[in-house]
């Protein structure tokens, strides 16, 4: 089955058996885009930040490696990818990282011109003023302690506010709930809940330019992967008006773990997504873009 006519196929299911008081609005696939390059590092990519152009992209690798690069388009569409930069990601005592100290997996772009990381080996966030800098860690509530290994924060996002927002993989609440945390600047809290729908596991997280949460998700069987794109309208601290904008058959796309939501020349809303190949020959590094509606 063509790629195409699969996710058509998919979201026709999925239109039929959608939870209730889930609105279904439809995303548009735009392209995919293989990234190559032979450099030992390479791959493992969960997480990266477009800027509003979609010509400027900074990417993470899960073994704590940072990448800035171009992209090149053509009415639109990528047609290439040039490396503008990389650098590892350093520990508080400027350190190199490497195993699950240095599981990174989320990306925030902070007001100050730094950034966020997420990590899930020892579960924290940590701020750095840029590439190649030492990390300044948040302080980790007791709640962090107990998260399931290889299963927490995928996904980070900032709002406009510059509070951070971030979310685990696996752990739940007791109602079976996912829980968000936010750091204020000062401390962490759990504001809200998102509801968990079937099998899917966010692995992202984006405030777009309009102002909603984000949250890309991801569900492995044994043939391969399907990813789910779900948005909310937050009023205070409760999330309102949920919709999922696609959600993908398996094989559709590759292991989507990044996401980043802008706006277009055209003013268009977008998501980009980034695969993480796990550095295994059978997977590949995919940008992929859709279309949204507003």
């Amino acid at each position: 089955m063509r790629l195409s006519l699969a996710i058509q196929v998919s979201a026709a299911l999925f239109l039929a058996t959608a939870a209730p008081g889930v609105d279904v609005k439809t995303a548009t696939h735009q392209s995919s885009f293989a990234w190559r390059d032979k450099a030992d590092w390479f791959g493992g990519f969960s997480a990266l930040h477009i800027s509003d152009n979609g010509q400027q992209m900074m990417a993470l690798s899960d073994r704590a490696r940072l990448v800035t690069a171009r992209i090149d388009r053509l009415d639109g569409e990528i047609t290439g990818i040039r490396i503008l930069g990389q650098w590892p990601v350093l520990s508080s005592n400027g350190h190199r990282m490497s195993g699950g100290v240095g599981d990174s997996e989320g990306i925030a772009a902070a007001p100050d011109g730094g950034f966020y990381i997420s990590f899930e080996g020892v579960h924290r966030v940590a701020h750095y003023p840029a590439p190649g800098t030492k990390a300044r860690v948040l302080p980790r509530p007791r709640a962090f302690q107990h998260l399931a290994d290889n299963g927490s924060f995928e996904g980070l996002a900032i709002d406009r506010r510059g509070r951070l927002y971030t979310l685990p993989e696996t752990n739940r609440t007791s109602g079976g709930d996912i829980p968000v945390y936010r750091w204020n600047g000062q401390a962490w809290s759990t504001p809200f809940v998102l509801p968990q729908r079937g099998w899917f596991k966010p692995v992202a997280a984006d405030f777009g330019p309009d102002g909603r949460f984000y949250v890309l998700e991801r569900n492995l069987s044994a043939i391969g992967f399907r990813s789910r794109l779900r948005r909310w309208d937050l009023t205070g601290d409760v999330p309102n008006a949920e919709e999922t904008l696609f959600e993908t058959g398996t094989g559709a796309h590759d292991n989507l773990e990044g996401l980043s939501i802008w706006r277009d020349d055209q003013g268009r809303l977008r998501a980009t997504m980034i695969s993480d190949d796990n550095f295994l020959a059978l997977q590949r590094t995919e940008l992929v873009e859709y279309l949204l509606p507003d």
